[in-house]
């Protein structure tokens, strides 16, 4: 009777053992993919910032952007947009600021960097646009008071948030009940232009992350661009 107590006391211990190590196994792997996730975001942030601000802005307002963005279908996907008001989050050079506002859109552009910041300002006293403003947003929030805006805008942006359904439940916050988030971001595969795979977000997850913050109607389209989708929210 002794050594079969024994034997059972061992199994009974190497049993809680194992469960020990499969448990801690399982934390360490769900460890290392958030932080795969974080290091990601931040390599995105880091690959852009290889380059000068100069450098961007010729980049974001070239003819080969002109080619693949192709503004003038994504603005005619918009619907009538005069007289809202639009945010554009990572605004950058104004890209798209600038065209919402010659729609006759009331803008606002967003960025975090003060540099964009400045050459939109640039931009706007140039083409004397009264219906553009700047405003310089922290990393974790949009800035928007509550249903401040009719549309939010986010283009090629999307991957550089973390936190991103935190984030957007601030988003939705500031969007009116009837508004609208748009999301223009590359495709999860290898293309000609855009940042490297692992720092592009799959549609999927896009939607999972969206609805997370509370987001529940939803268009997606993925004949529009030739590397971009565009996802439509409310």
């Amino acid at each position: 009777m002794k050594i079969i107590t024994k034997v059972l006391i061992l199994l009974i211990l190497f049993s809680c053992n194992n469960n020990k190590q499969h448990t801690d196994k399982v934390q360490k792997e769900a460890h290392k993919k958030e932080d795969g996730e974080h290091h990601a975001h931040g390599s995105a942030n880091e690959y852009m910032h290889k380059s000068s601000v100069d450098d961007l802005i010729k980049r974001f307002e070239s003819k080969e952007r002109d080619e693949y963005q192709q503004p003038e279908r994504v603005l005619d996907n918009l619907g009538d947009i005069q007289n809202q008001t639009i945010i554009d989050i990572g605004a950058g050079s104004g890209y798209f600021s600038v065209k919402l506002a010659e729609k006759g859109a009331n803008v606002i552009a967003a960025d975090v960097d003060t540099e964009f910041q400045e050459f939109i300002r640039k931009r706007i006293h140039e083409n004397d646009l009264s219906n553009i403003e700047t405003r310089k947003i922290p990393f974790d929030s949009p800035g928007l008071g509550e249903q401040e805006v009719d549309k939010v805008l986010i283009v090629n942006t999307y991957h550089h948030i973390e936190n991103r359904p935190e984030y957007f439940k601030k988003v939705k916050y500031g969007t009116k009940t009837d508004g609208e988030l748009i999301i223009i971001d590359f495709f999860k595969v290898e293309t000609p232009v855009g940042p490297p795979v692992d720092h592009k977000i799959a549609i999927d997850k896009v939607i999972n992350e969206l609805k997370a913050a509370g987001y529940q109607s939803f268009n997606v389209n993925v004949d529009l661009l030739p590397y971009q989708y565009i996802i439509k929210a409310k």
